[in-house]
């Protein structure tokens, strides 16, 4: 056991935490289950060279909140790998292949894809008799990625929370940090009811035109494996530009802790609806939040992903995932807006009591607690597996 991992535990979680290191493969990988009470976590696995213990926890709690804001039946898990996402595609499939068998022993945690893995990454997992989800279309899948679920919750939320600002959605002027999967999704669907993407970013550089960006254009250059910073335009930038671009609408879509403390004061959005988990910190959205900025908490705004993977997981069809998503992000953000008006406190706590208020309730069917006769998860003594 690691004494540093015993800081984040608390009355949810984590129920535990593994390590995984194969040096075969050369995997470095960890797994943390933060809440099973309302069923088995779903989470995804992210990739990346620089990757953490502390964000693999602060990922994880995410998405505990994010599936009991959504009302899902699963609770809240996350994996990350140390490696590098780009790396060859056959030394990338052994690696999730040895991940994979490393974590079929967990048994309440079900992986789905995140940023350096994707569908076929979750069908490799299956392969090698784990569970998963966001499979492809050929092994009875509904692509997440593909369909862009996150992406289309991302508008519901902003199509809720525009009213508080007196915005709308047509003629709203969006940046995009992040053009992934989730970012050129979210452009494509925020461009289709109106609004216009001046501002679009990834790992190379920023681009930007006051006057809006061809999105079906850079939809295709980026689909081509080429990079913003290869586009023929002379408003290129670097890639911490889009951040400081005069827009209505921000949406932080790629790595954690884009938008912090030293960098906040560069924001002249008037929302902001974040497509990836833990972009904004703590105390940016402290400030932003007395700037008037409204920051939307990730894991309302990007739950439509984890809703997909549910749904999918359930047995669901992929024809009944868009309908889901919106009620359940749009009911959400309202819910959550009402909360912080009537408590008159930040988004993120208000969220946070709402989620936390749906845990617990769900952490007093659980056995220990009805033995025990604890009618509140914070009377429980921690109990925590650390591996």
């Amino acid at each position: 056991m690691t004494e540093p991992a015993f800081r984040f535990c608390d009355e949810i979680g984590p129920k535990s935490i593994l390590h995984i290191y194969e040096p075969g493969p050369g995997l470095r990988a960890i797994v943390v289950v933060d809440n099973v009470a309302a069923g088995p976590a779903i989470g995804g696995v992210r990739m990346g060279p620089d990757v953490s213990l502390e964000e693999c926890f602060r990922l994880a709690r995410a998405m505990t909140f994010k599936n009991a804001s959504a009302g899902l039946p699963h609770g809240g898990a996350k994996s990350v790998i140390f490696a590098d996402p780009e790396m060859d595609s056959r030394d990338k499939e052994e690696l999730i292949r040895a991940y994979a068998q490393a974590v079929r022993p967990i048994t309440d945690y079900i992986p789905g894809p995140d940023m350096g893995t994707n569908e076929t990454a979750m069908a490799w997992i299956r392969d090698e008799g784990g569970q998963s989800a966001g499979l492809p279309r050929e092994v009875g899948g509904i692509p997440l990625d593909e369909i862009g679920a996150t992406a289309f919750g991302i508008v519901s939320c902003a199509d809720i929370a525009k009213d508080e600002l007196g915005l709308s959605l047509d003629g709203a002027r969006i940046a995009m940090q992040g053009f992934g999967a989730v970012g050129k999704n979210a452009a494509r669907f925020f461009t289709e009811r109106g609004a216009v993407l001046v501002a679009a970013a990834d790992s190379s550089g920023c681009v930007s035109d006051p006057d809006g960006l061809d999105v079906d254009m850079l939809i295709r250059h980026i689909e081509t494996g080429r990079r913003i910073c290869d586009l023929e335009h002379p408003a290129i930038a670097d890639r911490e530009a889009v951040i400081a671009v005069d827009c209505d609408i921000l949406v932080p879509a790629a790595q954690a802790d884009v938008i912090r403390e030293d960098n906040q004061g560069l924001v002249k959005a008037k929302l902001i609806v974040p497509g990836a988990n833990i972009g904004v910190t703590a105390q940016a959205e402290q400030l932003l939040h007395k700037r008037g900025v409204l920051c939307m908490p990730d894991f309302i705004a990007n739950a439509g992903g984890v809703i997909c993977a549910a749904v999918e997981y359930a047995g669901g069809s992929e024809g009944q995932v868009f309908a889901t998503i919106d009620d359940k992000v749009r009911a959400n953000t309202l819910e959550t807006l009402q909360r912080m008006k009537k408590r008159q406190v930040l988004p993120r706590q208000a969220a946070e009591e709402m989620a936390r208020e749906r845990v617990s309730k769900a952490m007093r069917y659980e056995r220990f607690h009805a033995e025990h006769g604890y009618e509140d998860p914070g009377d429980r003594p921690l109990m925590r597996i650390v591996g």
